[in-house]
């Protein structure tokens, strides 16, 4: 069943593909607690000592490595629903 056209599920492809790596990419990096990317961490201004502020970090790194994840999961359907979309429209055009 057709849902969308070729150059729609062509793009949704390429999208598809650069989402996933991009967000496993990004998921991986939040894992591993990288510096670079502390700013997005939804952190306090102020904490009353480091211990605390280790914690917070540490579970904010966390819960944003998951949800970057989740999202490359969903772009893993996205992706599939592209991809048969894509041979739907190239085989009804032969």
């Amino acid at each position: 069943m057709k849902i969308c056209g070729p150059k729609l599920s062509l793009c949704g492809l390429i999208i598809s593909v650069w989402g996933i790596i991009q967000l496993t990419l990004m998921g991986v990096f939040y894992y591993i607690h990288s510096v670079a990317l502390i700013e997005d961490l939804p952190l306090e201004e102020h904490y009353s000592d480091p211990a605390e502020f280790y914690a917070a970090a540490d579970m904010a790194y966390s819960q944003n490595a998951y949800n970057c994840w989740i999202a490359a999961c969903i772009y893993i359907v996205t992706l599939v629903l592209s991809i048969q979309q894509f041979y739907a429209n190239s085989r009804a055009s032969v």
